[in-house]
């Protein structure tokens, strides 16, 4: 399986995650503060501000977007629970 990494810029912490990985399953073992409420995608507790390589996560699927939306999240906004790493390296810090 390919590999790519993951930056938590709020803990100082890259880890090397299989391709596919969601930010969430990360995130909590890290310690980093992109916390999670739902799991779902429902919530957008999970905002997540990408800070470079957006262009290595998944598409937003639409509930992604008419959450961000909801959020008022930017651009370069994501819910970690619901965008996977598909390879690269990924640089991400809690959002909102």
């Amino acid at each position: 399986m390919d590999k790519a990494t993951l930056t938590f810029t709020d803990v100082s912490i890259t880890v090397n995650v299989p391709t596919g990985t969601r930010i969430i399953e990360m995130s909590e073992k890290v310690g980093s503060g992109i916390t999670y409420g739902c799991r779902e995608g429902e919530c957008g507790t999970c905002l997540t501000h990408v800070i470079e390589g957006g262009e290595n996560l998944s598409e937003p699927s639409a509930l992604e977007l008419r959450v961000l939306s909801e959020n008022l999240a930017g651009k370069d906004d994501r819910l970690a629970c619901q965008c996977r790493v598909l390879g690269g390296a990924v640089k991400v810090r809690p959002g909102g």
